[in-house]
């Protein structure tokens, strides 16, 4: 299905703006045209409209007063200015204006019209990049970073006081916690959002690969190098790379790194150039990097200086009572993908669920919630549609860790949402085994927001 575009044509000479009109019209563009500006400001209020093509003398408002209520109207809007006046001095002020092009009467068709489909097209791909960056956004805002629990409140307030500053991060945590995104939540969350965010796996590449993957490399510099390339420092420029599994990278390779965050310049493989970069450093692992220190295998300078801020992504054994909510929002999320929607927990699966540690913490649980919604033959996912060390794991724990110094009111709170939850939602028996009328109780979910 062909996409039309409404384009307008002002020009205060009938015969001018009713020929680009009968010119430029066809299935893929309609046209409408003004004889002031006045009469194209009216017309933009009653339609949507992708491109304007102006003329810049005329009567009352001109084409470049025009054009400035244009771009303040929407400056995604692309404006062509066409006169018959041409000076180089005019030229250049439309285009600071912000016009997408110049052209002089008379007007060549052929010419306009392949200005034409160039400006629809780059509107076309800034509004499709406006759209992916908002995506982008949208998925790594903290509303999408799950969990109520105190250690990913920690988590939360850190992220959001370090992520308007340049500041290194080292984030560590065990595989699967969700390292990768934290730091997406950090770049998307500072100045440097809509510049590059660039993700590399150190643990993946052998020493001399990384230093080409990161460095970049000139023509020659080793056997298969046939020509200059790139590397994720220079890609990165404005943005923020990250770097995962850091502590898996050899000591030579981390002198190099050192001089990279010291003096934001590097040389690329094989040159002798020092290319400058404007990058924020984040970097993670799954190991104990300060017994990497003091073993000798990473080095302690290097650590300080990725250490700035350090946050700890604790592992899902330690924060149980995220489960249910993770387990909601997987349950949304695969149920729309593979069209089973409805799909719900049985009351024995969610303290299964609890009950399990989760060696493979929220990146397990994922799959495993995946799993459940493409084997579930009904609308319900009993324990038998979890995997065997899940659906016979130990009862669920009837205990909770309580930091000292937690405030009384989120001790009731907790304290009574495991509970209703351990009983798989039964209100009256936690009524019971927490010594309180049911009434009180209905009245203290209220008041915590419990469901």
């Amino acid at each position: 299905m062909t996409v039309q575009h409404q384009i307008l044509v002002v020009d205060d000479e009938k015969n001018a703006r009713e020929g680009l009109k009968w010119a430029l019209e066809n299935n893929a563009q309609k046209v409408g045209t003004a004889a002031n500006a006045d009469e194209a400001l009216e017309y933009m209020r009653a339609h949507s409209v992708d491109l304007v093509i102006t003329d810049l003398k005329m009567p009352g408002m001109d084409g470049l007063a025009l054009l400035k209520q244009i771009k303040a109207i929407d400056p995604g809007i692309g404006v062509i200015v066409i006169t018959a006046h041409s000076t180089i001095e005019t030229a250049v002020e439309a285009m600071r204006e912000g016009a997408y092009d110049y052209q002089t009467k008379p007007v060549r068709l052929d010419e306009l019209k392949l200005v034409i489909e160039r400006a629809l097209k780059s509107q076309h791909l800034e509004k499709e990049n406006e759209r992916l960056h908002r995506a982008v956004e949208d998925r790594y805002g903290f509303q999408n970073i799950i969990g109520k629990s105190q250690a990913m409140e920690d988590v939360f307030r850190t992220v959001r006081q370090v992520a308007p500053t340049r500041a290194t991060v080292l984030i560590q945590g065990e595989s699967g916690t969700g390292k990768e995104l934290i730091a997406n939540a950090i770049h998307f969350n500072s100045p440097r959002a809509r510049e590059p965010f660039i993700a590399v796996n150190c643990g993946a590449l052998a020493t001399s690969l990384l230093e080409s993957e990161l460095f970049g490399h000139e023509k020659g510099a080793f056997t298969g190098a046939v020509s200059a390339r790139a590397g994720r420092f220079e890609l990165a420029d404005g943005g923020t790379i990250f770097l995962d599994e850091i502590a898996e990278t050899t000591p030579e390779f981390q002198v190099k790194l050192l001089r990279v965050l010291q003096e934001q310049n590097f040389e690329r493989v094989g040159g002798s150039q020092l290319r400058e970069v404007d990058i924020r450093v984040i970097a993670a692992t799954n190991k104990n990097i300060e017994e990497a220190v003091a073993n000798g295998s990473f080095r302690e300078d290097l650590f300080y200086r990725l250490n700035v801020v350090n946050i700890q992504m604790p592992p899902l054994r330690d924060r149980n009572e995220d489960v249910p909510m993770l387990v909601a929002a997987f349950l949304d999320e695969f149920c729309e993908q593979y069209g089973k929607k409805g799909i719900r927990l049985s009351p024995k699966t969610m303290p299964r669920l609890q009950a399990y540690d989760w060696p493979g913490n929220v990146r397990q649980l994922r799959n495993v919630i995946e799993g459940a919604v493409v084997m579930a033959s009904g609308k319900e996912i009993s324990p038998k549609n979890l995997p065997e060390s899940i659906s016979k794991s130990d009862s669920p724990k009837e205990s909770l860790s309580i930091r000292l110094g937690t405030p009384m009111a989120e001790i009731e709170h907790e304290v009574i949402r495991a509970t209703l939850t351990h009983l798989g939602g039964n209100r009256a028996e936690t009524a019971r085994r927490l010594g309180i009328g049911r009434k009180t109780l209905y009245r203290k979910l209220e008041t915590y927001g419990i469901e």
